[in-house]
């Protein structure tokens, strides 16, 4: 069985519009956090020790569904799993619930770039390693 990374933050006032609703786009922004804790946190790869090395993770495809609005004061927990790990890219699949209702599903590619090239590069063995950890599990796939 897969791992999954887990994160949970709380709706905040900077988050909604003046209805009290998050603002769609700040959902883009929590998933950018959620996809930075993932790599500190759960693959010891942050972005702080990452840039300065050369490389980072930038957005390549992104691809949201909202399923019911938050509110200021939810509490939303995110998931992580990598749906697909190929040679320097990854497809996440984020998830975000409210107390047990879905909020939003996430598919988000994301590529392994050498900063200095400014192409793709393949993702570092150890690393990659580490990421594999997180791959869905092959049941979840076909069902």
């Amino acid at each position: 069985m897969s791992e999954v990374f887990t994160l949970s933050r709380q709706v905040e006032f900077n988050h909604c519009d003046p209805a009290g609703i998050v603002f769609y786009p700040r959902y883009f922004e929590m998933i950018s956090a959620v996809q930075e804790r993932f790599f500190a946190d759960a693959l010891g790869a942050s972005w702080a020790d990452m840039t300065p090395a050369g490389f980072g993770t930038p957005m390549g495809e992104i691809n949201v569904r909202f399923a019911a609005p938050s509110r200021l004061g939810d509490r939303l927990d995110f998931t992580l799993e990598i749906a697909r790990l190929g040679g320097a890219s990854a497809e996440l699949a984020i998830t975000c619930h409210s107390a047990g209702e879905l909020r939003f599903t996430c598919r988000a590619t994301i590529v392994h770039v050498s900063l200095a090239e400014t192409k793709s590069a393949r993702w570092p063995e150890a690393l990659r390693g580490k990421m594999t950890a997180y791959l869905q599990d092959q049941r979840k796939k076909t069902a």
